[in-house]
């Protein structure tokens, strides 16, 4: 069966891959919008670790519209959880028999409701499956640590292929850079240079 699974590059969606191989072909799909070319880095580590690379590129009206969402509320939740389920959606109207994403348990955001899996399925036909929602953070960093080579810093220093750094950057040519400083909060990203 072949399973798109939405890919960052970052440790999460790196380790739902390599979890998953033992039983779909996995394909990693990068969304992207067109506002920064942020997906080569997941493309190089998908080559690396030796899975078949997509990138699916996404109208950038729903960036805008997530951005605006995330100006109106004043912190990216929601606006984030917008791009996720299209990303799904995406990937579940294509040529997948499943789809996937790194979502743990512990996460905030993005999140995938039970209603919001079944009706994923309902409607397209798909699978979605979700290796990580019975793991915390503990757990997969613990995993991570033993299996995979990963850079980690603070969000705005980390390069990678996901909806959070797209965003930024469409917030800070529009707004200008003090902006997105005031709308997303500090935390860690990473990235995969390979296994160990």
């Amino acid at each position: 069966m072949r399973l798109g699974l939405l890919y960052s590059g970052g440790k999460d969606s790196t380790l739902a891959a390599l979890l998953l191989e033992e039983f779909y072909d996995v394909t990693l799909a990068t969304v992207h919008f067109g506002i920064t070319d942020d997906w080569t880095h997941a493309e190089r580590t998908a080559e690396r670790l030796e899975f078949p690379f997509e990138r699916v590129d996404l109208d950038e009206s729903i960036a805008r519209e997530a951005a605006g969402q995330i100006r109106e509320d004043g912190f990216p939740r929601n606006g984030i959880q917008r791009v996720h389920l299209a990303a799904l959606e995406e990937l579940a109207a294509g040529e997948f028999d499943a789809i996937a994403d790194g979502t743990r348990r512990d996460d905030r955001v993005p999140s995938v409701s039970r209603a919001q899996a079944q009706s994923l399925e309902d409607r397209h036909g798909v699978d979605y499956v979700a290796p990580l929602s019975g793991f915390g953070r503990g757990a997969v960093d613990r995993l991570v640590a033993s299996t995979l080579d990963v850079t980690a810093g603070p969000s705005e220093e980390i390069t990678r292929a996901d909806y959070e750094a797209e965003l930024r950057a469409l917030i800070a040519e529009e707004d200008g850079p003090e902006a997105v400083g005031e709308l997303f909060p500090d935390h860690e990203q990473t990235y995969v240079n390979g296994t160990r």
